[in-house]
This record gives C-alpha cells, sequence and structure tokens, in this order.
C-alpha cells in the first residue's frame, strides 16, 4: 500500500461537544490505483484529505505512507514527507497569474530548495506529457479552464510524488472537460505509479476510476458501484 489510515479518529469542537470528523476510518490506496471518495458537504472528506495529507494529526490511529508509520513525526519531519512524498491539487488551480505555464512548474522546485534552470526541461516535459506543448509560454489568463487545471497536475508532479491527493478538480470544468481530467488522473496514476486520492461530487465520471468510497456522517464505506 501507498497509503494507508488505520482506525484515524478526528473530532473538533462544537459548542459544549465534539464533532466527529473522521470517526475510526479505515482507508487504504495502492500505488498505481485512481480512488474516488464522494459525499454530502460536511461528511468528512476533506478531514480525510487533511489527515491523509499530514496537515492534521489524528487524535488516534495511524498514517502509513509507503509502509512507513508518519503519525507521530515532528512538524518538520511531516513537512520533508509532504515536500518530498505528496502531490497535491486543489478545487481552484491557484496558478500566480505573472508567471508562465513553465513557471508555475518551476517555482515548486524553488520553494523546495532546489535550482530553477535545473529543472526548466523537465518542467516543459512534463506539461508537454498533458498535452500541454503549446502552451509552456502561456499564462493563466491565456489558459482555459481544463487547461489551467492540466497545469495544476502537472506542478503536483514535480517532486514524483508517491501519492498524489485531489480536492474537487472537476468543480469548474463542463462535463467533457471534466471527463478528460478524470482520465488524465486515471493514466497518470498508472503511467507514473502514483496512489491518487480524489474526492469529489461528480458522480458522472466514477466508471473511470479503481475504486469508490462513500462518507457519512465521518465513517467511510466502500461504495457499491453498478456497472
Amino acid at each position: 500500500m501507498s497509503i494507508t489510515l488505520t482506525d484515524a479518529l478526528l473530532t473538533y469542537p462544537d459548542g459544549d461537544t465534539r464533532l466527529c470528523a473522521l470517526d475510526h476510518v479505515n482507508f487504504a490506496v495502492d500505488r498505481s490505483k485512481l480512488v474516488a471518495v464522494t459525499g454530502p458537504s460536511g461528511s468528512g472528506k476533506s478531514s480525510l484529505l487533511a489527515v491523509a495529507g499530514l496537515l492534521i494529526t489524528p487524535e488516534s490511529g495511524t498514517v502509513h505512507i509507503g509502509g512507513v508509520d508518519v503519525t507521530g513525526l515532528s512538524r518538520s519531519e511531516r513537512t520533508t514527507v509532504r515536500r518530498e512524498q505528496l502531490g497535491f491539487v486543489f478545487q481552484q488551480s491557484n496558478l500566480l497569474a505573472s508567471l508562465t505555464a513553465t513557471e508555475q512548474l518551476q517555482l515548486i522546485t524553488h520553494l523546495g530548495g532546489g535550482r530553477v534552470r535545473s529543472v526548466r526541461s523537465r518542467a516543459r516535459d512534463l506539461l508537454a506529457s498533458l498535452g500541454l506543448e503549446k502552451e509552456l509560454d502561456r499564462r493563466p489568463h491565456q489558459l482555459s479552464g481544463g487547461q489551467r487545471q492540466r497545469v495544476a497536475i502537472a506542478r503536483s508532479l514535480m517532486n514524483d510524488p508517491s501519492v498524489l491527493l485531489v480536492d474537487e478538480p472537476t468543480s469548474a470544468l463542463d462535463e467533457d472537460r471534466s471527463r478528460e481530467i478524470v482520465a488524465l488522473l486515471a493514466n497518470l496514476s498508472r503511467e507514473r505509479d502514483v496512489a491518487v486520492v480524489m474526492v469529489t461530487h461528480d458522480l458522472g465520471q466514477l466508471d473511470l476510476v479503481d475504486d469508490v468510497y462513500e462518507m457519512h456522517s465521518g465513517r467511510l464505506t466502500r461504495a457499491q458501484v453498478t456497472a
């Protein structure tokens, strides 16, 4: 398994009581798999991503990445794991308006302490592999919504993560572009041997994923998906 949550419990203060965001969740995703997590707003999907992404430590239970228990790591150690093993794609592409597509990817390496010039070729190759060979030097306002999301996905792959955490990647896209993005994530999971966890409200693309889970009131269950 590339990422495993075991008996993860997470609660938040809610007046005089506590709200259970993750109710003893068990969840595992292998490399080369795309898994979708669905469920209503407030069901705990964002909390699941936050715990999986080492942004929040569960009150009990464990998180394993690449077979290593990372639950008890220090803040700086968690930061290192996030930088070296995890990739994130958010609901909004969050691209910097002044940077070209290539520069968006180079910036990630720069922020991680690497040399920007040495990765320019890698950034351009990665963008081209995602169908953006004609958009390498374009800025966000010159790109379509689907192209911006592809740049965001390429950016998340710059550190060769073993796990990719994706939050509502199709929420701002039409049906055709949504399907293209989910198909791209499915292909990337296999081609790059990465475990992809995708939180989504878009039930129309679930035929493209390897497995589907549903969250309700902090509880995670495997969905029964009919062909």
